[in-house]
């Protein structure tokens, strides 16, 4: 079925000849929404073992990790290339020294050919993406932002600003660095033209990528426990159909204001046994191909 908006493939086409594959790596670090560098509790939505389940290899080293990787996808790709992907808590908090080590580490391995950091606007400066730019092989730079709307931002107790999150996607692209934004729809409080409305301040900012995900309530988190006693959260927990109708209309912003900007994904899939609501039943694939068919 014909794409009718760029993705991550063709974003990563301006980077590697062939096709690749991220590796998810635990390298353990820690959030600064949680240690009380900037605030404790974490996000009220925030259950890190949701996107990152596999705990019993949150001991390895970060070669070990994607040599295990490497392994399960090289069975059926032999030819598959890869992409190291510090994705849990904050991959750029923590010790300079320490963070380039790890960093370099991936980079050692064979057919590692680049890395993805996922950390918070707040937890990047200048230097560190210097350094990072120099680093010698390409490097990606994902924020969460989650919402450009500072009462939102206040409400899930994310403890940063729509208005730092532009401060370091100007940073980081003023390094050399691709940017990319993430973003969950259906936060405490918001309308859909605000979700809009955010969709629309990401397209006029010089990013590459963006990602977005409906909001998932998962057990053990603040946002978790309100509703189990009765707290009307004030969030949108969509249906298929209502995410499908957002998701066309998020396409024909970006389309119209910046088309150079790569749609990674709109869906997250939380583990099941961790998933309270909603519960679509869905993978990832099957949602995007509903959304290509509405498309």
């Amino acid at each position: 079925m014909e794409k009718t908006y760029k993705d991550y493939a063709d974003f990563l086409k301006g980077y590697f000849p062939g096709k690749m594959q991220k590796l998810t790596v635990d390298a353990g670090f820690s959030c600064p929404n949680r240690d009380g560098t900037v605030g404790r509790g974490g996000c009220t939505y925030c259950n890190n073992a949701s996107f990152s389940p596999l705990e019993h290899m949150q001991r390895a080293s970060v070669a070990e990790q994607l040599e295990a990787g490497k392994s399960f996808f090289g069975k059926k790709y032999p030819d598959m290339r890869y992409l190291a992907y510090f994705q849990s808590y904050t991959s750029t908090h923590g010790d300079r020294e320490k963070l380039m080590s790890l960093y370099s580490e991936a980079l050692s391995v064979d057919k590692v050919d680049g890395i993805v950091i996922g950390t918070r606007p707040d937890c990047v400066d200048a230097s560190l993406l210097h350094a990072l730019a120099h680093i010698g092989k390409p490097v990606f730079m994902e924020y969460g932002a989650e919402s450009s709307h500072n009462k939102t931002l206040e409400a899930v107790n994310r403890c940063h600003t729509w208005e730092k999150t532009l401060e370091a996607v100007h940073m980081t692209v003023d390094a050399g660095l691709p940017a990319g934004l993430h973003f969950i729809m259906g936060l405490p409080g918001e309308t859909t033209d605000m979700m809009l409305e955010t969709v629309r301040r990401a397209a006029l900012l010089p990013i590459s990528t963006v990602k977005f995900h409906q909001l998932q309530i998962i057990k053990g988190t603040r946002m978790a426990r309100s509703l189990e006693s009765g707290e009307d959260l004030g969030v949108t927990l969509f249906t298929v159909d209502e995410y499908i109708a957002l998701c066309s209309r998020i396409v024909s912003i970006l389309k119209s204001l910046n088309p150079s900007v790569a749609i990674e994904r709109f869906t997250s899939s939380a583990p099941s046994d961790l998933l309270i609501a909603p519960r679509w039943g869905l993978k990832n694939y099957q949602f995007t191909h509903l959304l290509h068919r509405a498309l």
